[in-house]
């Protein structure tokens, strides 16, 4: 499984969203997964990079969260959770994530 965290620099959101990703990998069964980090630095390579915002993940290439808008940027990215939006998805919503990238022929 490859693992990607796509962030900017400045974001207030990166730290928790680290934290609740190495938990869930634990609680998911893989532990000690490497995650690479990406940091974004400019507007163009937001566009390149497809980033709807900070953070987000990537599990083999794709976005488990995907956003319906096409709009990249360096912009804070919002999640929804059962307590409403959030800078970070929850442990629970990333365990799941890991474990539907992990089924075969997804």
């Amino acid at each position: 499984m490859d693992i990607e965290l796509l962030y900017f620099a400045g974001c207030p959101n990166r730290h928790t969203i680290r934290e609740r990703l190495d938990r869930a990998l634990v609680l998911a069964g893989h532990a000690g997964q490497e995650v690479t980090l990406l940091p974004v630095e400019t507007e163009e390579q937001a566009r390149a990079q497809r980033f709807p915002g900070s953070p987000t993940i990537r599990v083999d290439g794709r976005d488990p969260f995907p956003v319906a808008s096409e709009s990249y940027g360096l912009t804070c990215r919002v999640y929804a959770t059962p307590e409403g939006l959030a800078g970070s998805p929850t442990v629970d919503a990333l365990v799941q994530a890991l474990a539907d990238a992990s089924k075969p022929g997804r």
